[in-house]
């Protein structure tokens, strides 16, 4: 190929990386932009391995078709539950991938010396650098999310060592004189493969006291930094569209860690040094708050809403164990043939992912136009009759605007306590991640309904069949 039609070609795979971005910015378009996206990586792939100097294309294709199976697998076996760990494992992978190129391109270039040829250039190997770090950073950092989002028990809470952040700096500053190292003895391996250790030890470090509330945050800033370690990664095998792609992803996955911390109360700063600790505070005695709690049952709340005019269904992580969405989309149109308005109102951290709630009921099939964001719900939460909480709590909680002393409070949450009757469905009294409890359930024009999602879903549709 020449080199015009291949800088032509990798033009193309760029429009077609910001056109997905573009779509997939909107759930109904959201399909589309994947498809654009995967059609620029496609060709991407395509042309650079009929590039010249490509070799070794039996290996290649053994690892496209490993990958792919892999690939393939995960894609159609892990359930939506499921897929905030996949999600954090795909960043980790690109980080683990970002590491390894640089690593074989450093010993390329040293094997190309020892024959006689120039090392690389300094700005390739102070890419290569950084390509290690931000790289190892991110895979490791994904891992630990991996094991918090999986509740492992080792990683379910946070996980601090004595002057932590100090522990942190420290090892900043050795991993960036062990890069300066690298650089400076020419892309030395071993000075690279030690720097790598101690970023991995940072990337894990990074991530350990971080709370589980909090994992949206630390998502969208992994999938930046596995943006950035690709971007770098450019810079070292000279790929321009690489370059493109990885900035893409860096800037696209800031601006959404900017949204999600914006949804917690959180600083970015704060987020970006790893202290994403939820501020202490006594709270209220859970037992005695709870003492006033009114029970009811799936009639009882299907009577309600025979006669409820505006309904809104405020879904969390609860929906999603259950698998709730299929049984409240029938719900919300038996409500729709009764007569009554269904909307979803959407908190931004609602889950355990950017997007989460959006993805769940879009497989549902849930007309987009009912879903609405939560600045947009909240002014008109007053006029509502009836708001079913679907196993979300943090995001529904009274605290945070009412209680100065709370963890979450000044975090923006939905409003659901202005509405006539707000009926909410959970298991049982437990906490959400923030680990406190919600005023929300004792409230006089609150009903608990303690039940399985899906089940009290199911129970309330027959009930109302029945009337």
């Amino acid at each position: 190929m020449s080199p015009t039609f291949i800088k032509l070609a990798y033009i193309v795979s760029a429009i077609l990386f910001i056109f997905g971005l573009k779509f997939m910015a909107h759930p109904r378009t959201a399909v589309k932009g994947n498809r654009f996206g995967a059609a620029g990586m496609g060709l991407a792939v395509f042309v650079t391995l009929f590039s010249s100097g490509i070799s070794g294309y039996g290996l290649i294709f053994l690892g496209a078709v490993v990958g792919i199976a892999i690939g393939y697998y995960l894609a159609t076996s892990v359930e939506m539950t499921g897929m905030p760990e996949l999600v954090a494992l795909f960043n980790g992978m690109g980080g683990a991938a970002s590491v390894l190129v640089a690593g074989a391109e450093l010993l390329r270039s040293q094997a190309a010396h020892a024959n006689g040829a120039n090392l690389s250039s300094t700005d390739a190997l102070i890419a290569a650098a950084l390509t290690g770090v931000i790289g190892a950073v991110t895979f490791w950092g994904s891992l630990i999310a991996w094991g918090k989002l999986a509740e492992l028990p080792q990683l379910k809470k946070p996980i601090t060592l004595p002057n932590h952040q100090m522990v942190n700096a420290g090892l900043a500053i050795a991993t960036f004189f062990l890069a300066w190292f690298c650089v400076g003895a020419g892309g030395s391996f071993g000075w690279y493969f030690v720097m790598a250790i101690a970023a991995s030890a940072l990337g894990v470090l990074l991530v350990t006291p971080i709370g589980g509330a909090d994992m949206p945050v630390v998502i969208a800033l992994l999938n930046s930094y596995s943006g950035l370690a690709a971007s770098a990664t450019g810079f070292v095998i000279n790929n321009s569209v690489l370059i493109i792609s990885g900035a893409l992803v860096g800037a696209s996955g800031l601006i959404l860690t900017q949204i999600m911390c914006k949804a917690m109360n959180r600083s970015l700063t704060n987020v970006l040094f790893g202290k994403i600790e939820a501020p202490s505070g006594d709270g209220p005695d859970a037992d005695e708050m709870y003492a006033t709690i009114r029970r009811t049952s799936p009639d009882d709340v299907a009577m309600i809403l025979d006669t409820a005019q505006r309904v809104v269904i405020v879904p969390g992580y609860g929906m999603a164990v259950a698998q709730a969405q299929h049984a409240t989309r029938d719900l919300a149109n038996l409500l729709n043939a009764n007569g009554a308005t269904v909307e979803y109102a959407i908190h931004p951290v609602a889950g355990r992912m950017p997007g989460h709630m959006n993805v769940l009921l879009a497989e549902a099939d849930v007309p987009y136009e009912q879903l609405l964001e939560m600045d947009d719900i909240n002014p008109t939460l007053g006029t509502v009759d009836v708001a079913i909480v679907l196993g979300a709590n943090d995001v529904v909680n009274p605290s945070a605007r009412n209680d100065p002393s709370s963890p979450i409070a000044g975090m923006p949450i939905i409003d659901v306590d202005k509405a006539r009757t707000v009926v909410v469905i959970k298991r049982s009294l437990s906490p959400g991640f923030a680990g406190i409890p919600n005023p929300l359930f004792a409230l006089d024009n609150t009903l608990m309904l303690f039940s399985d999602g899906k089940k009290a879903i199911m129970d309330i549709s027959s009930a109302m069949k029945e009337l």
